[in-house]
């Protein structure tokens, strides 16, 4: 059983303990409010590109609009109208780039653990592939460089504050690889933020470019008057197009980071207050069993 100072060392220990906890706590549900308005702005923008992309691609090809095989080579033929001969099959890509995200630190549960699982897991979904990772964030340059994917290049500041500018910088590059052929296939690993209580890891294409077309956009007949023609401004804005979904990629999984840590902060900091409770209590009964053994030794030496 231990004794009254090792359980008062203890109740100081987990005292400390909490003081941190919940420091960090506060810290992790700031930076989350300004990370989750950041997301949450930018996902309507998104969508509505995403959108007159839809509509721009339909005067561009007089008809409805699939996935095609082709990207950044020819930005019309990004999205091919759905009456034109079918493709071949793509050929197996034989040279990918993989860009995984994370965090730089520790203490937020699951969240650096879920991103490098589903990374490794990507990895291994492309065989044998010359593949690429670009790590952004401490952990996952990390564990990428312990089982032989190092980063090309140090990333780890974009994952503490998400730059447009930067992220845009890198995107780009990604892309003068697609169209140079030095890389075949692009592929984003993140923590999609759902809620401040839910955190999804998410495996998403880059490059070449997926259609992904909102319901609205389907349903809308709207005609839009333009200036100058639809190919001239998909070939504008399909790049820009790109460079956003990568930086909110980027701001999808800082989001979940700190929603992940204020989680974890929260749960160290009820368990701490509990522990706390069963060590004051058990101190407090180990004082009284004391006090009351050197009352019992008094009386007996009272009697003799």
């Amino acid at each position: 059983m231990p004794t009254l100072k090792e359980i008062k060392g203890r109740i100081a220990s987990v005292k400390s303990t909490l003081k941190i906890t919940s420091a960090m706590k506060l810290v992790a549900s700031a930076k989350l409010r300004k990370a989750q308005q950041a997301i949450e702005g930018m996902r309507p923008y998104e969508r509505k590109l995403q959108e007159m992309l839809a509509h721009l691609t339909r005067q561009a090809d007089g008809s409805g609009v699939v996935l095609s095989s082709a990207s950044l080579r020819d930005p019309i033929r990004a999205y091919a109208p759905e009456s034109t001969t079918p493709e071949p099959e793509p050929e197996v890509s034989k040279k990918v780039a993989i860009v995984a995200f994370a965090s730089n630190s520790s203490l937020c549960g699951a969240f650096n653990a879920n991103a490098m699982r589903l990374a490794l897991e990507t990895i291994q979904s492309f065989g044998d592939a010359q593949v690429t990772v670009y790590s952004v964030g401490r952990k996952m340059a990390d564990a990428m460089k312990k089982v032989g994917y190092p980063s090309p290049a140090d990333y780890q500041h974009l994952a503490d504050k998400p730059s447009y500018t930067e992220a845009a910088v890198l995107a780009e590059q990604l892309m003068e690889d697609f169209r140079e052929g030095r890389v075949d296939r692009v592929e984003l690993v993140y923590n999609h933020f759902v809620s401040s209580g839910k955190q999804v890891p998410v495996r998403e294409t880059f490059l070449p470019m997926e259609a992904v077309i909102p319901s609205e956009a389907k349903e809308s007949e709207t005609d839009y008057i333009l200036e100058p023609s639809a190919r001239e401004l998909l070939e504008e804005l399909l790049p820009k197009s790109q460079k956003l979904k990568f930086y909110t990629a980027l701001l999808d999984s800082n989001a979940s980071e700190h929603a992940a840590r204020t989680v974890a902060m929260q749960t160290a900091t009820d368990n701490g207050e509990d522990l706390l409770q069963e060590l004051t209590l058990q101190y407090n009964k180990s004082r009284q069993q004391k006090i009351t053994a050197e009352i019992l030794d008094l009386a007996g030496g009272s009697q003799e």
